[in-house]
C-alpha cells in the first residue's frame, strides 16, 4: 500500500494530508508530482510532498481516500526541503506559495529529451572561473560591463541557472547564449525545457525556483536591484533563495553587481572577497559623473534649473532626461539662515517637520526640537517642487517641448528630446545623452536604511542609459555622491556597515513590517527577545538578532479570525 503526504492548492491552509495511490498510477507519483485529490467534497490541485508505504498511526488505511487524478510534473524533490526553508525565513507559515512559484504554469505531462551540451564556450571570465572554484562569491563590475564572459564561465562548469532582475535583459541574454550554441530554457514558459535538461536555465526573480538538474553553477545579475524581491507576502529575495539553493546542493554561485549591497557582500562574498577589474577598467566603465553642488544656493528658490541643466537642456542635439523623486512622505529640509540641509544626527537621513513641529526621522524614529544643528535657527525651506511644476519651468528654459514620464503610463513615452518624471522615467525611456537628477537629496537621504544603496543604483541605471549624469545635491561631499563620481562604490561600504551595526539593521539583525487588521493581536504574542515598535495600531517594526529567530517566532503567532495580517520579511523600502 503506497501512501502520498499532500499539500494542497488551496489559500490559507496549512495542513498536509495523507491519500491512497491507487495501482495503476504509482508509476506516475512522487514527490513533486501535482496531482488532483477530493478534500470536504470538492476536487482540488495538490503537490505530492512525501511517499510511503504505510498511513501515519492515527489514519486507519480504510479512511484514506485514493488520488483522483495526475495531472503532471511539479517542482523537484529538493526544492520542497528549499521551501520549508524559506517558509520560515519569511515568515510564511507554509510552503505552498513557494510550490505554486516553482510549479509550471501550464500542466506538463511528459518532459523533453535532456539537451545538455556540455559545451565550454568562449570568451569566459578569467576571474569569475576563479571565483567559482573558490566556492563563489560577489564579482563586482561597472555598469556598463558586459555580463556575458560572467555566465559564460558558470556554463562551463555544466548547467547553470541565471537570475537576471528584468524580462527585457532576460531575453536579451537568453538569445546571445543561443547564438552560442548552448541549450536555453527561459522560465516560466520553457518551465519543461529545462525541467528535461538544459545547460542554461534562466528567468526573472521567479527562476530560482525553477528546475535545473544536476546545478552546478548559479549566477544572480543585479543583485542589488529592488525587482529580486518579491512584493506581495511571502517577501522572499531570488538572491537569498539562489544562495541557499547552491548552499544544499554543493554548486558555487556568483552574485553580479556594479553596487554590491551591504548584504552580498558581508554575508555571501565569501573567502574571495568582493572581485572587481582594475581601478582603471572598472572606472572606464561607469558614465561621466557631473556634480553640481548647490551649497551655495537659495534652498528655498522654488527652481531647481542650475545653469549647468540649462546648457544641456538648450543644446538641441541632446536628449536629456530629468529625474525628480518626489512622491511618497519623505521630505527635505534646508536652513533658511546658514542653508545646511536638516539630517538625523544619530543616523545621517533626511528629517522633515511632524504634526507637532519636532523634527522627525522616519528611519531611525529619532525626534528633536526644529532647531538647525548647524546655527540654531528654527526657520526652514521645503525643497521638494512637482514635476508639473518642472515640466513647465523645463519647457521654459528648454524652449522645446518636455515629456513627463510616471510609472501608471500605460504606453511607452513619445519621442521628445525632454523627458521629465520620477525614476520610472528611467525604465521608460531606452536611451539618452544626459539623465540629469534635479534634487538627489531627497533620494540619497531618504529616511530608509537603505537609501544609499539604492540611491547608488539610481545612477548605475542613469549610467546605462546614458554617457553623462549630472547630479544636483547640496551634499557635494556626501558618499553617495563621492562614489559615483570616482567609480567607486566600496566607498559606501564603511559607513553603511558602522550605521547598520550600530543600529542592528540587516545584514546585522533582522527585521519585519506587520501590519492591518489583527496585527496588535500579533505582536503581542511575540516572545520577549523580539523587539517591538510602530506608528500606529496596525502597524508594527518588529525585529530580533537573526531571520530564523524572527521568522519562528511570527509563524507560531496565532493570527486571530478573519484578520488580515500582512508580514513583510526585510521589506526593501523602510
Amino acid at each position: 500500500m503506497t501512501v502520498a503526504t499532500v499539500v494542497p492548492d488551496v489559500t490559507g491552509l496549512d495542513k498536509q494530508f495523507d491519500y491512497l495511490v491507487p495501482p495503476d498510477l504509482s508509476a506516475r507519483v512522487g514527490v513533486g508530482t501535482i496531482v488532483r485529490v477530493e478534500l470536504h467534497g470538492r476536487r482540488i490541485g495538490a503537490w505530492v510532498a512525501a511517499i510511503s508505504e504505510a498511513p501515519s498511526a492515527d489514519r486507519p488505511p480504510e479512511s484514506l481516500k485514493p488520488i483522483a487524478k495526475v495531472t503532471g510534473h511539479g517542482p523537484a524533490p529538493e526544492l520542497f526541503e528549499l521551501a520549508d526553508w524559506a517558509s520560515i525565513r519569511w515568515a510564511a507559515r507554509r510552503i505552498r506559495p513557494f510550490l505554486v512559484t516553482a510549479s509550471p504554469v501550464r500542466a506538463v505531462v511528459g518532459l523533453p529529451p535532456d539537451r545538455r551540451t556540455g559545451m565550454q564556450p568562449a570568451p569566459s571570465s578569467p576571474a569569475t572561473r576563479d571565483l567559482l572554484a573558490a566556492g563563489g562569491g560577489v564579482l563586482r563590475l561597472p555598469p556598463r560591463a558586459d555580463v556575458m564572459p560572467a555566465v559564460l564561465a558558470a556554463v562551463g562548469r555544466g548547467p547553470t541557472l541565471v537570475i537576471a532582475p528584468e524580462h527585457d535583459r532576460v531575453a536579451l541574454l537568453a538569445t546571445r547564449l543561443r547564438r552560442a550554441g548552448l541549450s536555453v530554457a527561459v522560465v516560466p514558459d520553457d518551465w519543461a525545457a529545462a525541467a528535461g535538461g538544459v545547460d542554461v536555465v534562466i528567468g526573472t526573480r521567479t527562476a530560482a525556483w525553477a528546475p535545473c538538474p544536476g546545478l552546478a553553477a548559479a549566477v544572480v545579475v543585479d543583485e542589488h536591484d529592488e525587482a529580486l524581491q518579491e512584493e506581495r507576502t511571502p517577501t522572499w529575495h531570488a538572491r537569498d533563495v539562489v544562495v541557499e539553493r547552491c548552499r544544499r546542493s554543493g554548486a558555487p554561485y556568483v552574485l553580479v553587481s556594479p553596487v554590491p549591497t551591504l548584504t552580498s557582500v558581508v554575508e555571501y562574498a565569501g573567502t574571495s572577497g568582493v572581485v572587481h577589474p582594475p581601478r582603471a577598467r572598472e572606472r572606464a566603465g561607469w558614465p561621466a559623473v557631473t556634480v553640481v553642488g548647490r551649497t551655495d544656493d537659495d534652498p528655498w528658490k522654488r527652481s531647481l534649473l542650475t545653469s549647468e541643466l540649462i546648457e544641456r537642456l538648450r543644446d538641441q542635439q541632446l536628449t536629456v532626461v530629468c529625474v525628480s523623486n518626489i512622491t511618497g512622505r519623505a521630505r527635505v529640509l534646508a536652513c533658511r539662515s546658514c542653508r545646511a540641509l536638516i539630517r538625523c544626527e544619530r543616523c545621517d537621513a533626511a528629517v522633515g517637520l511632524d504634526d507637532d513641529g519636532r523634527l522627525a526621522c522616519r528611519r531611525c524614529g529619532a525626534a528633536r526640537p526644529a532647531v538647525c544643528q548647524e546655527c540654531g535657527a528654527s526657520r526652514f525651506a521645503n525643497l521638494r517642487p512637482g514635476v508639473t511644476r518642472l515640466r513647465e519651468e523645463l519647457e521654459a528654459a528648454a524652449a522645446r517641448p518636455v515629456v513627463s514620464v510616471t510609472g501608471s503610463d500605460p504606453d511607452p513615452p513619445r519621442p521628445a528630446g525632454i523627458y521629465v518624471g520620477t525614476e520610472a522615467v528611467l525604465h521608460r525611456v531606452g536611451s539618452a545623452d544626459v539623465v540629469a537628477f534635479l534634487e538627489f537629496d531627497s533620494e540619497m537621504l531618504a529616511p530608509r536604511f537603505r537609501a544609499s544603496e539604492q540611491a547608488l543604483a539610481l545612477i548605475v541605471r542613469a549610467g546605462r542609459i546614458a554617457p553623462e549624469v549630472l547630479v544636483q545635491t547640496f551634499s557635494p561631499t556626501h558618499e553617495v555622491v563621492q562614489a559615483a563620481a570616482s567609480g567607486d562604490p566600496s566607498r559606501i561600504l564603511d559607513g553603511e556597515r558602522v550605521r547598520r551595526e550600530l543600529l542592528g539593521l540587516p545584514p546585522f539583525g533582522a527585521l519585519a513590517v506587520v501590519s492591518g487588521g489583527g496585527a496588535d493581536e500579533v505582536v503581542a504574542q511575540l516572545p520577549g527577545e523580539i523587539q517591538v515598535g510602530g506608528d500606529g495600531a496596525d502597524r508594527f517594526l518588529v525585529r530580533a538578532t537573526d531571520w530564523t529567530t524572527l521568522g519562528r517566532a511570527l509563524n507560531a503567532a496565532e493570527r486571530p479570525s478573519g484578520s488580515r495580517v500582512r508580514t513583510e520579511v526585510d521589506p526593501a523600502r523602510i
